[in-house]
Parts: structure tokens; sequence; C-alpha cells
């Protein structure tokens, strides 16, 4: 069963940076991830993903300011965000899904708060 824990969330000042991670594990196929974020009372919307092949995409409102990465190796997704704004306060979410069967899952998420 694939499991994802996501760290790094926490409050920061408007400009300032953090740098999200998620942990994958019970990985067993081919597969791409990205970060969602959900604020109050919004949808969830995709943030950024990066697919097996390495290619990544961005949300329109993030590029510039964010970057994804993954390290295949040891299964861990990064975001880390630059020039942060109120705007991007939210729950971030990992999410993984399979290639073969569509099959998706879900972190926790962690808070990103970020202050005017």
């Amino acid at each position: 069963q694939v499991q994802l824990v996501e760290s790094g969330g926490g409050l920061v000042q408007a400009g300032g940076s953090l740098r999200l991670s998620c942990t994958a594990s019970g990985i067993v196929a081919i597969n791409e991830m990205a970060w969602y974020r959900q604020a109050p009372g919004k949808e969830r919307e995709l943030v950024a993903s990066i697919s097996a092949g390495r290619n990544m995409n961005y949300a329109d409102s993030v590029k510039g300011r964010f970057t994804v990465s993954r390290d295949h190796g040891k299964n861990i997704l990064r975001l880390q965000m630059n020039d942060l704004r109120p705007e991007d306060t939210a729950v971030y979410f990992c999410n993984l899904r399979y290639l073969n069967n569509d099959a998706v899952y879900w972190g926790q998420g962690t808070q990103v708060t970020v202050s005017s």
C-alpha cells in the first residue's frame, strides 16, 4: 500500500521561502507525483507535477516562484517555494498516480501559512 508523508509546512512572512517534502513508500509501479493545495472555502488545485519522464508542470500562479523536484532513488518529492504570498496559504497535499491503472493516493497534508 502506498503511503505518502508530507513535511516542511509552517508559518512564514510574505516574500519568504519554505521547502516541502513528501516521502513515498510502498510504490510498486511507474507513477507520476504532484503537489496540490486547498485553501479554506476553495477547491483543491494542482500546484506542480512531475512525470515519470521528469517533465514538470506548474500552475500559472506559481510559475517562476516554485520548483518541484523528485529524488527517484529515495522516492522523495519536494517543492521549493520562494517569494511566498498570502494567497499561497493552504494545506498542501502530496499526490501519486499509477500510470497503469490510474490509482491515486494522497498524503495527509501539511499547512502552509503566509502572513502579510
